[in-house]
């Protein structure tokens, strides 16, 4: 038996106007609140060694290592007893596209809000900090369970996005169509019950893969999306019976190349995305996959098929450079000279995804395309007539990025190979996104700091048999199937039967592919940052991690390879330019007035 406590915080952080977070739209603002968003925390304490974990799960698009550090630094200033630091706290999150966002350091993730907000960087903190006391105040003795379920293929619940990226893995076998779509993605639900000791339901976490975009990027009300649905229908459950504490968690999976969306509506205009949910009404088709999920988890814990969760609690984690990874041959191909580099993003990013939300115009990333083109031939045949030092910068992006048409390197300050980012040629009424970019430079291009994270943390939670492994990437579902399998092969040997994947913790710097997906290069190999090899990367980092979590505790040596950067309130202050969505639109106005004018002069 386990003390485990359970609690929630309110992280609804509104501030109208400001743009939300998923789809990278500079439209797509908050104006009005739909539903509350929650933070549920989990304490998890071994009687026996005194070793306590923490996870919590934010219904919010990712964590970032922003939230983290406040969090960490709110708690040890406020509640030092409780003893939390980066090793034994998970910060996890559902991935609500219809939640806020400004609250990451990092500049990219903030285009769209654009800007870092501190009224929404605080709320979070202050509500996941809410959670987490909470929880400590609800401790009781209680037993842990594990059982699954699978969703029948009938059930209209999720399917896969990247039909082309999916089928190019080895391991696809048939290859699915667009009929059988439905079937390309892991259709099983894992949950963890927690019960107490006179075996009355307490909580429960599930964890299943499917995008939180039910709601399109012209929604303006702040909601918890389809997750937050499934929760808020299974704890109402459990408060009808009585149990108004009862804490239900639907948290996220291999949902990388997973959509929620399977009706084409032709009559929609392009920019709001050609698929929709079951419903014409976005909300409606919300709550009905909400309620697939809910009704799937009430199934498994109503069947009591469950296997008992005992052992010790272990917690570990690592903060790797992954511009600077040397994947281990076995999970590269064999290649020895499979490497990482600095990150980039490809014009796939910024064309969107045809079923969650388009990006850019076809018309702006075929020039664009060209452009790159250009770019990469250029700085080849430089190379060809400089140092050694720059000959080999270019050599190893070209080869670490393969087929990657890199439209900005995030880690370098860069846009189409240079950092001169207001004076490129493309006008800024082409496309909002330009305009957007060319203004956040003028704001922001004094700081030395990158537009993306590279120092990020993989951590391990052990509970018993059970292995909970946080990762600060999205996953496709082969992706995920490989890091599982060789993260169960390693930690076998200390017991652990089930590894969960637990991904959007505690950082984010975008996807994690296949080598084979990332060379169809769609939306999700564009931006998976660090090149073809990243996932043989991370398997590479995560085995380090984990077989030092074989040894006793006193007898781990490892490293972090850094620390991520703390940002200064001076380069904060760059970052802050929100002004409501009309902000853009005048900066727009301002723009097309100003080519008029040169072009008349």
């Amino acid at each position: 038996m386990y003390l485990v406590g359970t609690g929630k915080g309110d992280i609804t952080a509104f501030v109208k106007g400001v743009g939300m977070l998923g789809y990278g739209i500079h439209y797509n603002t908050m104006e009005e609140v739909a539903t509350s968003l929650s933070a549920r925390a989990f304490v998890f304490k071994d009687p026996k060694t005194e070793r306590k974990i923490c996870l919590v799960n934010c219904e919010i698009c990712f964590i970032t290592i922003a939230i983290k550090k406040g969090v960490l630094k709110t708690l040890e200033r406020k509640f030092p007893e409780f003893n939390y630091d980066e090793d034994n706290l998970m910060l996890t999150a559902q991935h609500t596209h219809s939640g806020p966002g400004g609250y990451s350091y990092y500049g990219l993730y903030n285009l769209s809000v654009p800007g870092f907000v501190m009224e929404v960087y605080r709320k979070i903190v202050d509500g996941i900090v809410e959670a987490i006391v909470n929880a400590e105040k609800n401790i009781k003795p209680s037993n842990l369970s594990l059982s699954t379920g699978v969703f029948e293929p009938e059930k209209e619940v999720a399917f896969n996005r990247s039909i082309k990226g999916y089928n190019l893995n080895p391991e696809v076998n048939p290859k699915i169509t667009f009929e059988t779509r439905h079937l390309g993605l892991d259709r099983e639900m894992t949950l963890m019950n927690i019960t107490g000791e006179d075996g009355k339901d307490r909580a429960s976490i599930n964890w299943f893969g499917v995008h939180t975009t039910s709601l399109p990027n012209t929604n303006h009300k702040v909601c918890f999306d389809n997750k937050g649905y499934a929760s808020e229908y299974l704890e109402k459950d459990y408060a009808d019976k009585g149990s108004s504490d009862y804490v239900g968690v639907f948290a996220q999976g291999t949902c990388g190349d997973v959509t929620p969306r399977f009706v084409y509506h032709p009559v929609y205009p392009f920019q709001r995305g050609q698929w929709e949910g079951k419903y014409v009404d976005d909300f409606e088709s919300t709550k009905f996959n909400g309620r697939l999920q809910y009704e799937k988890a009430k199934e498994i814990i109503e069947s009591k098929a469950e296997t008992p969760i005992t052992g010790d609690i272990d917690y570990e984690l690592m903060f790797v450079n992954f511009t600077d990874v040397t994947a281990d041959p076995k999970f590269a191909n064999g290649q020895t000279k499979a490497q990482t580099d600095k990150a980039a993003l490809g014009i796939a990013f910024f064309a969107g995804t045809v079923i969650d939300g388009p990006g850019m115009s076809p018309a702006l990333v075929a020039v664009l395309k060209v452009i790159i083109s250009g770019v990469k031939h250029f700085e080849k045949f430089r190379a060809n007539f400089s140092g050694p030092v720059y000959k080999n910068i270019i050599e190893r992006k070209y080869r670490v990025h393969g087929k990657k048409k890199i439209l900005i390197e995030s880690n370098t300050q860069r846009i189409l190979g240079t950092k001169l980012i207001d004076k490129l040629v493309a006008p800024a009424w082409a496309d909002p996104a330009i305009a957007t970019f060319k203004f956040f430079y003028k704001k922001s291009s004094r700081s030395k700091k990158p537009w993306t994270p590279k120092i990020l943390p993989l951590q391990l939670f052990i509970i018993g048999e059970v292995a909970l492994a946080g990762l600060p990437f999205e996953i496709t579902t082969i992706g995920g199937k490989r890091l599982r399998k060789s993260l169960e092969e390693t930690l076998a040997a200390r017991g652990v039967n089930r590894v969960i994947l637990c991904p959007y913790a505690n950082g984010y710097s975008g996807y994690m592919t296949t080598n084979e997906e990332y060379q169809g290069q769609i939306y999700e190999g564009g931006h998976t940052v660090f090149g073809e090899w990243s996932l043989a990367a991370l398997q590479t980092k995560f085995e380090i991690l984990a077989k030092e979590m074989l040894k006793p505790k006193e007898e781990r040596k490892f490293s972090h390879d850094a620390i991520p950067p703390d940002f200064t309130e001076e380069e904060l202050d760059h970052f802050p330019f929100y002004k409501r969505a009309w902000y853009i639109r005048q900066e727009l106005i301002r723009a097309r007035k100003m080519e008029r004018r040169s072009t008349v002069e």
